[in-house]
C-alpha cells in the first residue's frame, strides 16, 4: 500500500467498487488499495459513502476526508487530515486478498 504522508495529512490512491455486497477495504494481489461499497455510483452516492466509510473507520469528522481527484472515476486520490497516526490505522484496517 502506497501512503504518502505530508505534514499532518495522508494521501493515497484508491479504487472504489460501488454496488458491492460488502463494505470493506482491502489490498488486491497487485498491491492496489480497493474499497467495496454498497452505494450506487450515481449522484455522488459512492463518493459520499467513501468519505463516510473512512470517517467511521478512523473515527474522524467527514470534513477531514477529501477526494482530491477522481470524483467521477472509480480511481480516486484521497487525502485524510489527522496526523501520522492515520497511516498506522489504515495499515491495520486493510484486508489482504487472502481474507
Amino acid at each position: 500500500m502506497n501512503l504518502k504522508i505530508e505534514g499532518n495529512a495522508v494521501t493515497f490512491w484508491l479504487r472504489v467498487k460501488p454496488r458491492s455486497s460488502r463494505e470493506r477495504l482491502r489490498l488486491d494481489s497487485a498491491g492496489e488499495l480497493n474499497l467495496e461499497l454498497h452505494a450506487a455510483p450515481t449522484e455522488g452516492q459512492a463518493n459520499a459513502a467513501c468519505v463516510n466509510f473512512f470517517a467511521r473507520l478512523l473515527r474522524l469528522p467527514r470534513a477531514s476526508i477529501e477526494i482530491v481527484t477522481g470524483e467521477k472515476s472509480r480511481r480516486k486520490l484521497i487525502r485524510i487530515r489527522g496526523g501520522g497516526e492515520i497511516a498506522r490505522q489504515l495499515n491495520a484496517s486493510v484486508l489482504t486478498t487472502d481474507n
